[in-house]
């Protein structure tokens, strides 16, 4: 990716080559939405459950549970959907369950979807940790591998089979975790007898949060014409006060066909349309896609909708796919980020996808408090540690402002053997399951591959480089990057990033309790990683434990006064070096995140400045104050924004 000014030119060469992309992936994954063509049922709720806890975890595949009900194979438990099925129980062998575990649901779909041979019939799950199958009536419909992203099979034909029977879906699904598995681990078995139980073994993560499994995101059944709108591919741009919004759409199982595109203000009056399956949607007076807090309208989202029409020989078939388009632009310099050609200063949060009882399983009103929670801390961007959110959370991104720096689930890479071949294959498609599924967010602003990986062990280079311009071909649009806390000398991957994302713990996992160090050597660090790669560099964490309501004066570690001076301290080196070449600040963590259990967390991560109940720590509010102050150095707020106690 061209550097400096030519980036932007570099960029406007490259906004079709992005349609031309090598991928793996041979269809689309378009988010379900109801329309006048298409029907969406959730599967959520409570479902039937059983882990699967013979010695070699594959019991269920030997006697073939998926051939009849569940609860004809053995005893079964309720399990809401989504949620892990870690924290629902009192049984502390399923908290921490390694292997095969089954869920079943019987479903009831609508009479006419079944009668009508020109409806087809999905079944789609949102992810599940981390490999899955999927039978629908004892008949194995797909499987995918690796969790955080969705997969989805047609079963119409397999329905219509035999009508009277009800639609009993089964999902087996194994979080076991090995080298070339993303994000990686190991199984270790104990054989040493006088100690552990014969067959005793342990999975190893190389990651510090909980491992979290099960069905975590909705299942769902939808509908979509025979002959339908299969993907669509949008890249923006401007000029001046006018915006394009380049298209491409893939449309299935239709020999000839009609296309309408029309493209629609938040009024819903039509700006833009097209009777092409690809081409430019011109747009006089653009209303430009802002981040939240710098500018009086952020997240101004367009509508394309897309109206097919194709027929065959039996029956004529119509299409609507409605999907929410951004009109923005994103550059990078060598010392600045920019986004409609102005300067932007990620000042934000690290989060995961974590809760108390739910674990990672998706819970609208979670999600709603914590959007209310960042634009109250006047936080402007996120990055998705250390895995894809839900679509659902990207989706609010979009309308709310808040920038997205969209990471992989490579994280742990820290064994030899996580750089074989089967493990870049497998984070190769990875990479195009994500671009995939988040190329049209407008929230999406870069790409990041890796989470501090061994980048210093010699097959890094040549994985990294693989891995990164692997993205760059699927998505010429968007920088890439991946976050690094190894020594700036030996990265093997920076040199190929656009934007140098560095983790650093001083005073804390180096010199700890010595806080007066933070600014000495957070200095050496940013002039080492810039004198050597000369792009611009985000701090992606940085921060400290904390118990909440522990206190203490001097501060020492883990209370929260420290949590406060910690923060004041990096505070302090990042005014040195944001008007040169710094370009964001990302707290670790947003709130306190359970892992697994061990001698250095007690009940989880504390460095959350939320509590995991989402309570203020004392660090909240210097945060808050520090974010509205650098958001209103812009000058370009609204003065109703310039109070954060309006939130």
């Amino acid at each position: 990716m061209a550097r400096a000014a030519g980036f932007g030119v570099f960029r406007l060469l490259c906004l079709f080559a992005v349609f031309e992309a090598a991928c793996l992936l041979d269809s689309g994954m378009l988010f379900p939405r109801e329309s006048s063509s298409r029907e969406v049922k959730e599967l959520n709720g409570l479902w039937s459950f059983r882990a699967d806890r013979s010695p070699n975890r594959n019991q269920g595949f030997e006697r073939a549970w998926y051939k009849s009900r569940l609860a004809e194979t053995g005893p079964v438990i309720d399990m809401p959907v989504p949620a892990s099925y870690n924290d629902i129980t009192q049984d502390p062998t399923l908290r921490d369950f390694i292997g095969w575990v089954w869920y079943e649901r019987e479903a009831v779909v609508p009479a006419r979807w079944i009668a009508d041979e020109g409806t087809r019939i999905v079944a789609r799950v949102g992810s599940a940790h981390y490999y899955s199958v999927m039978w629908v009536n004892g008949v194995k419909v797909t499987e995918h591998k690796g969790g955080h992203l969705p997969f989805e099979a047609e079963i119409g034909a397999l329905l219509r089979k035999d009508p009277t029977q009800p639609c009993r879906i089964t999902i087996a699904v194994n979080n076991t975790l090995s080298v070339d598995t993303l994000p990686p681990g190991s199984i270790k078995y104990m054989n040493d007898k006088t100690k552990y139980p014969d067959g005793y073994f342990v999975q190893s993560i190389f990651f510090d949060f909980f491992n979290y499994a099960g069905i975590h995101r909705s299942v769902l059944l939808y509908t979509t014409p025979k002959a339908y709108v299969d993907d669509i591919t949008v890249v923006t741009n401007f000029f001046d006060d006018t915006g394009v919004v380049q298209y491409k759409l893939s449309v299935r199982d239709a020999v000839s066909a009609t296309i309408k595109v029309t493209l629609m203000d938040k009024d819903g009056h039509c700006v833009a349309s097209s009777s092409e399956p690809s081409g430019d949607l011109i747009v006089k007076d653009v209303n430009l896609w802002w981040p939240y807090l710098m500018h009086e309208n952020p997240g101004y989202l367009y509508s394309m909708e897309v109206r097919l029409k194709a027929a065959d020989e039996k029956s004529a078939y119509e299409d609507v796919y409605t999907l929410p388009v951004g009109i923005r632009m994103v550059n990078v310099t060598s010392t600045q980020f920019l986004i409609n050609n102005k300067p932007f200063y990620f000042h934000g949060v690290n989060k995961h996808e974590d809760s108390n009882i739910r674990g990672k399983g998706f819970d609208w009103p979670l999600v709603v408090k914590d959007f209310n929670l960042l634009k109250w801390l006047g936080a402007n961007s996120f990055r998705t540690s250390h895995y894809p959110y839900a679509e659902e959370i990207m989706q609010m991104c979009d309308r709310h402002g808040i920038v997205v720096i969209d990471e992989c689930p490579g994280v742990g890479i820290k064994d030899i053997l996580s750089f074989g071949n089967a493990s870049l294959t497998n984070h190769l498609v990875v990479m195009d399951e994500l671009v995939r599924r988040d190329k049209n967010h407008p929230s999406v602003v870069m790409w990041s591959v890796a989470n501090e990986p061994a980048a210093e062990m010699p097959p890094a280079d040549f994985y990294f480089k693989t891995v990164i311009q692997h993205t760059k071909a699927l998505d010429p649009t968007r920088p890439v990057t991946f976050v690094s806390d190894s020594n700036y000398a030996r990265d093997k991957g920076a040199p190929y990033v656009d934007v140098i994302c560095v983790n650093s713990y001083f005073s804390w996992y180096h010199d700890p309790g010595h806080v007066e160090l933070i600014p000495r050597q957070l200095n050496t660090q940013f002039e080492n990683w810039y004198g050597k790669y000369q792009k611009p560099i985000i701090q992606s964490e940085y921060g400290a434990d904390t118990v909440p309501g522990l206190h203490s004066d001097p501060p020492m570690m883990f209370t929260e006064e420290y949590q406060n001076i910690v923060l004041k301290n990096y505070h302090k080196a990042f005014d040195e070096k944001r008007k040169q070449y710094v370009i964001g600040e990302l707290i670790w963590n947003f709130a306190d995140f359970m892992t697994a259990q061990g001698v250095l967390r007690v009940v989880g991560n504390k460095k959350g400045v939320f509590t995991r109940e989402r309570q203020p720590k004392a660090a909240a509010f210097i945060l808050k104050e520090r974010y509205w102050r650098l958001a209103n150095e812009t000058g370009r707020l609204p003065p109703w924004t310039k109070y954060p106690c309006s939130f």
